[in-house]
């Protein structure tokens, strides 16, 4: 069946908050939070840091992790994921976990990895959760309408479904994290962007619109991914119940 690899892309560079990943919190950086609830994944075979830069390679040499460094010119994480990935032949399946998530849940990448492995028709898999229709107003919270198979229909800034007639369905927000079969993410990475990702600036628009299948799983975790101050600190108050 091949390895399963899930690859962390992480970069110095941020808009809202640089150097993010090597920010600590209870005396780990961010990125080593992350590695270590990858570690704790029961399907995968390995896990890979994908960077640019070299103070987070020296980052996670430091507490032991695997990390590879990739080109500064990548214009997002699937480009750098599918730059270490085209040097490990023995790589089928590939988790895309974003460096910025210290909350997220082992047995939550391992639904990814259960759904790209299990259904043969999947390009792609993904995780979104239910959330309310006020939730839904909000553009930075990406919202998907999915199929009775469970494959997303398409994914929105807006609020999608529009409610012509309140109540009669479901409203879904979208985790990042995606879980691709190997050939899929080499065709998507290869595809010019679409019309529909350069409007709403979403990746996994191109795949969908050039015919690419993406599987969704229901979780019911709302995810802390930390791109502001604000993020950062939610995070430190989490933790410091919980240590």
């Amino acid at each position: 069946m091949g390895n399963t690899a899930i690859i962390i892309p992480a970069r110095y560079g941020s808009s809202r908050l640089e150097g993010k990943p090597l920010i600590k919190v209870e005396g780990k950086p961010i990125i080593q939070w992350v590695y270590e609830k990858a570690n704790q994944s029961k399907l995968a075979d390995m896990i890979i840091v994908a960077t640019d830069d070299e103070r987070i390679f020296d980052a996670v040499k430091s507490f032991g992790g695997n990390v590879e460094m990739t080109s500064v010119n990548h214009k997002c994480g699937s480009d750098r994921i599918k730059e270490v990935v085209m040097r490990h032949p023995e790589i089928s399946y590939i988790v895309n976990l974003q460096g910025d998530e210290p909350l997220i849940k082992p047995e939550s990448i391992d639904e990814v990895i259960r759904e790209i492995k299990g259904d043969l028709s999947a390009d792609i898999s993904t995780l979104i959760r239910e959330i309310t229709a006020e939730e839904a107003e909000n553009p930075n919270l990406v919202k998907c309408v999915i199929d009775n198979c469970g494959f997303a229909l398409y994914f929105s800034r807006s609020k999608i479904p529009f409610e012509r007639n309140a109540g009669k369905s479901l409203f879904y927000g979208h985790l990042g994290i995606y879980g691709y079969k190997r050939e899929a993410l080499i065709k998507m990475t290869e595809l010019p962007q679409s019309s529909y990702e350069q409007s709403e600036s979403l990746e996994q628009l191109r795949a969908l619109q050039n015919g690419m299948k993406i599987k969704t799983s229901i979780v019911d975790f709302i995810p802390v991914g930390i791109d502001t101050i604000e993020d950062l600190e939610q995070f430190k108050n989490i933790i410091t119940k919980t240590v």
